[in-house]
C-alpha cells in the first residue's frame, strides 16, 4: 500500500488562457465557470496548488465550442497527470545521464526539496524523461531540411549492437551531417526482409539520401539496394581491414600461445619467484590492513625521489633483475587488437628488447639471475624467428593496404584513383614468387575479401561529408554502455537496460538543463503519450523476466485469471 504524501501548498494559482480570441474562428473566448487541471504540484522551489480556468468559443458551429482552451503557462509547470514539476523531471534526467548518478543518489538529492520515493524517481526517468528525448528528436525536422539545402541530400550511418543471450539486436540509424537519430530499435532477425522493413521509413525523409555507411552485414546490402536504390552504399574501412586481418590475427594468436609456452618453459620458475627481504615471510608480498607489512627502514625524507619497488634490504642487482622479471611477466599477458595491433608480434619484439638490455647489463656486471633470464629468453625466441618473419610480412601487406586507403589532405584523390592504387597493390602481391603456403593463402584471402568489398569502399573519397569508417557510431555504443555500467553498477544490469530501454538510452541527451526545460515547455502532450505507450508496449515483452519468486507467482496468478476469463466465454 502506498504511503500518502502530506503536502502543504505555499501558493494557490489559477491560470487563465493567454488567448482572447478563438484560434479556430477568431471569435471571442468566454471563460468557463469551472476549473481544469486542479492539482498540487511539487517543484524544486515550492509546493503549488494550481488550476486552469478554461475558455470556450461562443460562435455557433465553431470547433472551439467543444474544445476548451487552457493556459499555456499553467501547462508548462507540469505534465498532464503528473504532480511533479517539469523542473523535477529535468533534474532527474540531467543527474542520470550527464552526472551519471544512480537512482539512490538522485533520490537523496531530491528529498531535500520534495517528497518522492526512489521507485518514483526510476519511473519518471524511464517513462517520462526518456520518451521526452524521443519527442524532442522528432521536432528537429527543420535541421534535416537545412542539411538537404546545404549538402544536396542526407548521409546516414547504421550499425547494430551485438545481442546477449539470444535477445533481439539493437540497431541504430543516425544522420551524419546533423547527428540526429532517425531510427533506434530492435530487430529479431537479420535478413533482407527485416532490414527492408527497418529502412523503408527513411524514404519519407525531407530529401534524398546520398549515401549509406554500414558494415557488410548479411542481408543489409540487398536491402539498401532495394529500399534506397539511388544511394551509394559505403562500407566501413575498419570492418574491411578487420576482415582482411582475421586469418592473420588467428596465426598471430597461435604464435603468441607458442611463444608464451616456450618462455614459461625456460624462465617460468624464475619469473614466478619473488625476491623478498629476509625479514619478510616467504612469498608474502605487500600487505595492508590492521596488521600491515612492517617497513624495513623509515620512510625517506625526500618524498619526491623515486623509491625502489622492493625492500631496500635487497642487493641493488636484485632490484634491477626483479624489475626485468616483472616486465617480462607483464609481456606474457599482452592482448591483441586486430587489424594492426597483433599481440604475438608485439610480445616477440618487446621480449627481444629485454634480451638486448640484459646482454648490455651483463657486459658491465655479471648476475646469475640476469644471465638465466637472458639465456632462457634467447632459447625461447630463437626457434620462433622464422614464424615471426612471416607474420611481419603479412602485417606489412595489411599496413600497405591501410596506407593506400588513408586520405591525403594535401593531395585529395578521387575514389577511382584510390581503387586503381589498391588494385595495383593487390595484383603485385599476387604476382609474388612462390612462398610459404600460409603466406600464399593469406594474399589470396586479401584479394578475395577486397573483391567482395570493392563496390562500397571508395564512395567516401567522392562525397565530402561521408566518413571512411563507422567508428563514431560504434563509439556511441561504447559510451552508452560505459555510462549505463556506471549508473547500474553491474554488467548484467547494463545488458538488461539495453534490452529494455536501450533504444531510448542511445538518443543524444540535452546539452543543458535549460534546453531540457525548454523542450518540455514546447512538448505536445499527445506526442508524449504516444511515445510512452510505445515504451510500455516494448516493456511488455519482459513482463515475466523476473528473478523474484514472489513477483513471478503474482504474475502467474494474473495469467490464470486471464485464462479463466477466456474459458468462461469460449465455446471450444
Amino acid at each position: 500500500m502506498r504511503t500518502p504524501k502530506t503536502l502543504y501548498p505555499h501558493e494557490r494559482i489559477i491560470y487563465k488562457p493567454e488567448l482572447s480570441a478563438c484560434p479556430h474562428c477568431g471569435g471571442a473566448l468566454v471563460l468557463c465557470n469551472y476549473l481544469s487541471w486542479d492539482k498540487t504540484v511539487q517543484t524544486l522551489d515550492a509546493v503549488l496548488s494550481i488550476a486552469s480556468r478554461p475558455g470556450h468559443c461562443t460562435t455557433p458551429g465553431c470547433r472551439g465550442q467543444t474544445r476548451r482552451v487552457l493556459s499555456a503557462a499553467g501547462q508548462q509547470l507540469a505534465l498532464p497527470g503528473s504532480t511533479y514539476g517539469n523542473d523535477v523531471i529535468v533534474r532527474i534526467g540531467w543527474q542520470r545521464q550527464v552526472r551519471q548518478d544512480i537512482y539512490r543518489e538522485i533520490h537523496a538529492d531530491l528529498t531535500a526539496h520534495i517528497q518522492i520515493s526512489e521507485s518514483q524517481v526510476r519511473y519518471l526517468y524511464q517513462h517520462v524523461y526518456l520518451p521526452l528525448l524521443a519527442c524532442h528528436e522528432r521536432q528537429q525536422v527543420g535541421r534535416l531540411t537545412q542539411a538537404v539545402a546545404d549538402y544536396g541530400g542526407l548521409l546516414i550511418a547504421l550499425d547494430g549492437l551485438a545481442p546477449a543471450g539470444g535477445e533481439p539486436q539493437l540497431w541504430f540509424i543516425r544522420e551524419l551531417t546533423t547527428g540526429l537519430t532517425l531510427r533506434s530499435g530492435w530487430l529479431s532477425r537479420f535478413d533482407q526482409t527485416t532490414f527492408e522493413a527497418f529502412l523503408t521509413p527513411l524514404t519519407e525523409l525531407p530529401g534524398p539520401i546520398l549515401a549509406v555507411l554500414s558494415d557488410k552485414q548479411t542481408g543489409l546490402l540487398p536491402a539498401v539496394a532495394s529500399v534506397l536504390p539511388s544511394a551509394r552504399h559505403h562500407l566501413c574501412h575498419t570492418h574491411y581491414l578487420r576482415n582482411l586481418a582475421e586469418p592473420w590475427a588467428a596465426q598471430d594468436s597461435a604464435f603468441n600461445v607458442a611463444l608464451r609456452k616456450a618462455v614459461r618453459q625456460t624462465v617460468g620458475e624464475l619469473l614466478r619467484t619473488e625476491q623478498v627481504a629476509s625479514t619478510a615471510p616467504t612469498n608474502v608480498l605487500t600487505v595492508t590492513g590492521m596488521l600491515p607489512t612492517a617497513l624495513a627502514t623509515p620512510a625517506a625524507a625526500d618524498t619526491d625521489a623515486p623509491q625502489p619497488p622492493i625492500s631496500p634490504a635487497a642487493p641493488p642487482a636484485d632490484a634491477v633483475v626483479t624489475q626485468l622479471c616483472h616486465h617480462t611477466r607483464y609481456l606474457l599477458t599482452l592482448k591483441g587488437r586486430p587489424p594492426f595491433r597483433l599481440a604475438g608480434m608485439e610480445t616477440y619484439q618487446r621480449l627481444h628488447q629485454v634480451v638486448r638490455l640484459s646482454t648490455d647489463l651483463l657486459g658491465t656486471h655479471y648476475d646469475p639471475r640476469l644471465a638465466q633470464l637472458q639465456r632462457g629468453l634467447q632459447t625461447a625466441l630463437t626457434p620462433l624467428h622464422a614464424q615471426y618473419q612471416d607474420l611481419c610480412q603479412g602485417a606489412t601487406w595489411l599496413q600497405g593496404m591501410a596506407h593506400i586507403l588513408r586520405p591525403v589532405e594535401d593531395h585529395p584523390r578521387t575514389g577511382t584513383q584510390v581503387a586503381q592504387q589498391l588494385r595495383a597493390y593487390v595484383d603485385d602481391l599476387l604476382r609474388y614468387p612462390t612462398m610459404a603456403p600460409h603466406l600464399a593463402a593469406f594474399r589470396q584471402h586479401l584479394d578475395t575479401v577486397s573483391r567482395s568489398y570493392w563496390p562500397g569502399l571508395f564512395h567516401c573519397y567522392d562525397i565530402a561529408q561521408l566518413p571512411r569508417t563507422n567508428n563514431a557510431l560504434e563509439s556511441h555504443f561504447r559510451d552508452t554502455q560505459r555510462r549505463l555500467l556506471r549508473t547500474t553498477g553491474q554488467r548484467n544490469l547494463t545488458r538488461r537496460t539495453l534490452q529494455r530501454t536501450g533504444a531510448w538510452e542511445l538518443l543524444p541527451p540535452f546539452t543543458s538543463q535549460n534546453a531540457a526545460r525548454t523542450a518540455l515547455q514546447h512538448l505536445c502532450p499527445t506526442l508524449l503519450a504516444q511515445e510512452q505507450r510505445r515504451l510500455r508496449d516494448h516493456l511488455a515483452r519482459f513482463r515475466l523476466h523476473a528473478r523474484s519468486d514472489q513477483r513471478i507467482q503474482a504474475q502467474f496468478a494474473g495469467l490464470r485469471q486471464q485464462w479463466r476469463a477466456i474459458a468462461a466465454v469460449s465455446t471450444g
